[in-house]
């Protein structure tokens, strides 16, 4: 049927008025999300980027710990948040509106230490272990000295660097010590806020910079960081650390890939949820090339919330998992595996 001239000017205002509230609606789509330090650079990297290509679209992404990005989502203060401590069953019951929690990207944590003349260093799990337990004190302990013969150990002080906020990053950290040391587990314990001991050169800082710059700026210093950011700033003193085989492991793509083909998800969904159970550990890797300390990461949504910021979330998900994925490795992370990317793809249909 033929139209009106009438007709097709008012057809054509209706459509320009339409389009212009999409663009309008389109525009106002701004998230906000807060959380763990452990993956900022590369989520900064991923956000600038999705926003840049996605028109309408703009993220914003306040790193300020696991603890408190978690609290953020509780309090529904932000759209999204992220840890690397996941959530616990009971945190989760506390978001009314649901939660959806997924693996985005993984990485190592490595111990960082600042020793004039020491190019080179191997911690022992009893080394590590007992340094952070507070047990040894001295870089020339002879636990440390028996793993690096020729190395001229200082008679100096150990400086721990530890996390003063509450952090994903000392989650996975004491996890993996809790793991390989009853000692560690019944007095530090495993916890994003662990209780560190008294005894020693114990200092804390917050998030992973804060880690970085109080090592850097200590002789004698070690500290727990994840090791994109050591790589990102050219660290060029960074322990080997013994695995669960026996084999002193240098941190890189090749062993915590290696890690974390030992993960396996639950077949379940988490509790009191039809949404799909991506929460997955290696508190102790097996494996000969495996680096001991590897993790996932996740970010949380609320499961029901804006239907514009539903979908610009869901979207946000697959650039993360495709294209996202493809500079993780230059920026010292660890591609997710294929079956990974496959659930989080799966599973970011119940953002709605």
């Amino acid at each position: 049927m033929r139209k009106s001239p009438f007709l097709k000017t008012a057809l054509a205002a209706g459509f320009a008025a339409l389009f212009a509230v999409s663009a309008q609606a389109s525009a106002e789509v701004k998230l906000n999300g807060s959380g763990a330090s452990f993956p900022f650079p590369i989520y900064s990297k991923w956000f600038k980027d999705f926003s840049a290509a996605t028109k309408g679209v703009r993220i914003d992404y306040q790193s300020k710990g696991s603890g408190a990005g978690i609290q953020d989502l509780i309090n529904g203060t932000v759209d999204f948040a992220a840890s690397d401590a996941a959530m616990s069953p009971e945190e989760q019951a506390k978001v009314k509106q649901g939660v959806v929690l997924l693996p985005m990207t993984a990485g190592e944590i490595v111990l960082i230490y600042n020793l004039k003349g020491v190019k080179d260093l191997k911690l022992s799990r009893e080394a590590y272990a007992g340094i952070f337990s507070g047990k040894i004190t001295k870089w020339n302990d002879p636990l440390i000295a028996a793993a690096n013969p020729g190395v001229a150990l200082p008679d100096k002080l150990i400086t721990v660097v530890t996390r003063s906020d509450s952090s994903g990053t000392s989650y996975v950290f004491t996890g993996h010590l809790a793991a390989i040391s009853d000692s560690f587990k019944t007095t530090v314990g495993h916890s994003k806020s662990p209780q560190w001991p008294n005894t020693g050169k114990f200092v804390a800082a917050p998030k992973n910079d804060g880690v970085t710059a109080q090592v850097q700026q200590n002789e004698g210093a070690i500290g727990y960081v994840e090791y994109g950011y050591a790589k990102l700033t050219g660290w060029k003193q960074i322990a080997e650390l013994e695995n669960q085989s026996g084999k002193f492991i240098a941190a890189g793509p090749a062993g915590g890939a290696a890690a974390l083909a030992a993960a396996e998800f639950p077949q379940g969904t988490l509790p009191g949820s039809d949404v799909p159970d991506l929460i997955a550990w290696v508190w102790d890797p097996a494996g000969d090339q495996s680096y001991p300390i590897a993790t996932f990461t996740w970010m949380l949504f609320y499961k029901d919330q804006d239907d514009a910021k539903a979908d610009a979330l869901r979207q946000m998900v697959k650039y993360g998992a495709t294209e996202g994925q493809k500079i993780a490795d230059s920026m010292g992370y660890i591609p997710l595996p294929a079956n990974v990317v496959e659930k989080v793809l799966s599973a970011s249909a119940f953002i709605k």
